[in-house]
């Protein structure tokens, strides 16, 4: 039976891939307002009210008026802001990481989608707190890599613009008053009892994204090679998989998996110092990937369907 989906939001950067990814499917009714119309509040509150799926592709503070304006029981939300994933009454949609998880979305009609940094940061801590050889209380670091995308539209004018500032030639490090949104989402999913130390940098690729968290022997409860069986155990793909030597030479791109909905997840470094890396695009399995896999599997379809892998 074809699902009526409204897209809240679809003129920013998540939006319209998601619109991108669900437009040639046979399955789906894309209901869309004008530029006009989707700046009235009635307009907008007749859609999330008529559809079966909503997305919600917004910031934080407009994703809770449109939470406030859907009276329907029956619609499901996808909401890809910052504002509900730490709540209780709403699945994570990250399903890999546990069956859990993948239950809860099964059975929501509110899913919070993750946000691009947190996702890899997630996608390698949580499993070693789970099997229980990283503990809460654990004094971590993740250093992130990601392209311009991850900004939005006032970003990508800015990296993509006449008159380009010449600062943006180079990698910026930013999030250094530590205060990151993200921070409490990695903190909640993993059961961390202190946040990691976290270093974003973006850079000048369009989209694209590596999150490495740093560990040194001491802190962990077993071997590399424990720590590598432990993903390849949970992460058997299509979408999250586990890779050995996945070295480019010695190198390690952060844009080897743009445009696609995908993420691997692989373990570098020695005995001594550990490096947990997770790669994806920030724009896939970081944002709109993330939130089609998630509707899928809330529709009772594959988790693949129409993702680009």
């Amino acid at each position: 039976m074809t699902k009526k989906v409204f897209i809240d939001g679809k003129a920013g950067t998540t939006g319209l891939r998601i619109y991108d990814r669900l437009s040639q499917r046979q399955d789906i009714q894309l209901l869309t307002l004008s530029d006009e119309e989707r700046k009235v509040t009635q307009r907008r509150q007749d859609m999330l009210n008529s559809c079966d799926i909503a997305f919600l592709c917004l910031p934080d503070d407009a994703a809770r008026e449109a939470i406030s304006l859907i009276e329907n029981p029956d619609v499901i939300v996808l909401d890809t802001s910052t504002a509900h994933r730490t709540l209780d009454d709403w699945a994570y949609g990250f399903p890999e990481l546990s069956q859990a998880h993948l239950d809860k979305i099964r059975a929501s009609k509110r899913i919070a989608v993750p946000g691009c940094h947190a996702s890899g940061f997630i996608a390698t801590v949580y499993p070693l707190i789970a099997a229980g050889v990283l503990e809460k209380d654990a004094l971590l670091t993740c250093h992130s890599l990601t392209g311009y995308s991850g900004g939005g539209k006032k970003m990508i004018a800015e990296y993509e613009g006449d008159g380009r500032d010449p600062l943006l030639d180079a990698p910026r490090q930013y999030g250094i008053t530590q205060q990151h949104k993200h921070l409490k989402e990695m903190v909640k999913m993993c059961s961390l009892e202190n946040p990691p130390v976290f270093c974003p940098i973006v850079a000048d690729f369009y989209s694209g994204m590596e999150v490495t968290v740093p560990l040194f022997k001491q802190q962990i409860k077993c071997s590399l090679q424990e720590i590598k069986d432990i993903y390849a155990a949970l992460y058997q793909g299509p979408i999250v998989s586990f890779a050995d030597n996945a070295s480019e030479n010695g190198f390690l791109s952060s844009v080897a998996f743009s445009g696609k909905d995908s993420m691997q997840i692989c373990v570098e470094g020695n005995e001594d110092r550990i490096l947990l890396i997770a790669r994806y695009d920030n724009l896939g399995k970081g944002a709109s990937g993330a939130a089609v896999e998630c509707m899928n599997i809330a529709m009772g379809m594959p988790a693949t369907e129409s993702l680009a892998l």
